[in-house]
């Protein structure tokens, strides 16, 4: 790997123990000359890159393709061409969290969200104007070309009303009602239906609109103070789910890392017969997880460049990665615990259904100190 002059003292400059050929017997150092040309300081500099680069293609291959074997050699004591099984961890979980975590969300200002929906207006205005060109071309009369730009006005009505507030809605509703009272028309009527479907999804979307409705309810319909602090803590979880997820995401690393241990429990739990000690489930685990971030790093980004016409191609790829976690998990404790295939299956099912339960419970815990961290 040393790409050098070699000295001709036989003393190691780091140790000072005797150097008997080119390198020391106690700490490793090559006993090279310490000036070197710019040239022999980059070959250096690559032979141990590639000599990292070797081992680290060493280890992953056979710990992609041959679920458990990496663990078994590692235990046995064939270590010298494989990485430390935390420093490779390490270093693939660094990657994986800078490849497949979502792009950091920004809240856009008030000025940019004015101007987008002018912009909107516009291209919706622009729309119904070039609609009447293309019908007219192709023979159709004024009163179709009419009817469908209506139609296609209503749509455009109905996504506006959507991104209305709740008392915006309630207003437009009433006036809408009151109108259908003096001339009870029918297209009228059904574009009061749609927009009231529309209305209760919207219902209750923020505490704000909530308070709104609560007001319009009789005394004893209404929720006492208990229900509307459980339903404003609710409602302020929801408004809140961007910077929630935001963080959740920057704290996945350490809840991955601090839950490795804990995974190896369960594997113990399940596998007790075998009479291993919890390092060596600790070193099977931390193999299992570095191969599903591997995979991840692939797949996942992947999935986020598809564009939505091609989003089923992203589920089919979504649903590949699950069973490819199902079928290494199950090879590689196959492999690695020599049980039976019935009993590995059910010791598996066991430690997933464990190891979901806990992540869950984690995750309720993360978003409620979260929510009262940031709110």
């Amino acid at each position: 790997m040393s790409t050098g002059k070699y000295r001709k003292e036989h003393n190691c400059l780091n140790c000072g123990f005797h150097v008997e050929e080119h390198y020391c017997s106690r700490c490793g150092q090559p006993n090279l000359e310490l000036k070197e040309s710019f040239w022999q300081f980059i070959s250096h500099s690559i032979a141990h890159y590639f000599h990292f680069d070797n081992k680290f293609f060493q280890t992953l291959v056979p710990l992609l393709t041959k679920p458990g074997k990496v663990t078994l050699e590692y235990l046995a004591g064939k270590r010298a061409r494989y990485i430390n099984p935390i420093s490779m961890y390490i270093f693939v979980s660094i990657v994986y969290f800078i490849i497949v975590s979502p792009p950091k969300i920004k809240e856009k200002p008030k000025k940019e969200k004015q101007i987008e929906v002018v912009k909107k207006q516009q291209k919706q205005r622009a729309v119904l104007d070039s609609i009447s060109k293309p019908l007219t071309a192709a023979g159709l009369s004024g009163e179709f070309i009419t009817t469908t730009q209506q139609a296609v006005k209503q749509d455009l009505d109905e996504e506006n009303f959507s991104s209305m507030s709740f008392k915006q809605q309630d207003t437009i509703l009433k006036n809408l009602k009151l109108t259908y009272q003096v001339n009870k028309s029918d297209s009228l009527l059904e574009m009061i239906k749609k927009l009231d479907e529309i209305h209760i999804i919207k219902n209750d979307s923020t505490y704000a609109s909530y308070l709104a409705r609560q007001k319009t309810l009789a005394p004893d319909e209404k929720d006492n103070i208990f229900k509307r602090y459980i339903e404003k803590r609710r409602i302020s979880i929801g408004e809140n789910a961007e910077i929630i997820n935001e963080k959740l995401e920057y704290n996945r690393p350490k809840q991955y890392f601090l839950f490795m241990p804990l995974m190896a429990l369960f594997v113990m739990i399940n596998f007790r017969k075998n009479h291993i000690k919890y390092l060596d489930h600790l070193i099977f685990t931390i193999h299992g997880m570095t191969a599903f971030f591997m995979v991840s790093i692939i797949v996942q980004p992947l999935r986020r460049v598809l564009p939505e016409s091609l989003s089923m191609i992203a589920s089919v790829m979504g649903l590949g990665l699950i069973a490819w976690i199902c079928w290494y998990l199950f090879k590689s404790l196959k492999i690695f615990y020599q049980r039976k295939t019935s009993t590995t299956i059910w010791r598996m099912i066991w430690i997933i259904c464990l190891y979901g339960i806990s992540l869950e419970i984690a995750e309720t815990i993360m978003v409620n100190l979260i929510f009262y961290v940031t709110t």
